[in-house]
């Protein structure tokens, strides 16, 4: 019986690359209402980043368009 086993399961790609391919593209919001940040995820199927206040669940929606910001830092009145 061997005193290591082999962990690796059909998966080439280094820690790196299956974190680059799984990344979904998000936003930060600080929410003014509850004095909390919360990262904001893009809809996969719609042109916006869709959340919600994770303590009062307030929504948000940011339109991303033609013409926007580069920003990645909001805040939510």
């Amino acid at each position: 019986m061997p005193d290591e086993l082999d962990k690796t399961v059909g998966d080439d790609r280094d820690d790196a690359e299956r974190r680059e391919a799984t990344r979904r593209p998000f936003i930060g919001i600080h929410f003014k209402c509850c004095g909390v940040y919360a990262r904001v995820y893009r809809s996969a199927t719609q042109p916006y980043y869709l959340g919600r206040c994770p303590r009062c669940l307030r929504p948000v929606r940011v339109r991303v368009g033609a013409g926007g910001t580069s920003a990645r830092f909001f805040e939510a009145e």
